[in-house]
């Protein structure tokens, strides 16, 4: 096979805009790892996407841990004093649920009167 010019005057076409380059700033276009064939400028390159490669490679991303310490003192750490209480002052959510709530929080409210007329 015979040896090839040096080109370093030689002009390429962009196959993605058409525009006239230098032929050492074109670029092989690339997708999902392989030459598309595509000679393109830089500034029309479409950089590879990452999300393509998925599954080629193996993944172990495990869940548990051998030999955990939990942590002590979580019924301290829980004992929260919550600043709302949804149906007024002896609320029961904090048995249920492991938290204390206020015991100021009170809902008051008023009732006026309606008068209603038929005909």
């Amino acid at each position: 096979m015979g040896d090839f010019a040096a080109g370093k005057y030689a002009l390429g076409i962009c196959d993605r805009s058409g525009l006239t380059h230098k032929l050492k700033d074109l670029v092989p276009q690339v997708k999902d790892g392989k030459d598309t064939g595509l000679k393109v400028s830089r500034s029309m390159l479409d950089p590879d996407q990452p999300q393509l490669w998925l599954g080629r490679f193996s993944v172990k991303d495990p869940q548990a841990v051998r030999g955990p310490r939990p942590e002590t003192g979580l019924t301290e750490q829980r004992d929260t004093t919550w600043n709302w209480s949804p149906v007024g002052d002896r609320n029961t959510l904090g048995i249920q649920y492991g938290f204390s709530t206020q015991e100021s929080t009170q809902a008051t409210g008023e009732v006026g009167s309606v008068t209603v007329t038929t005909t």
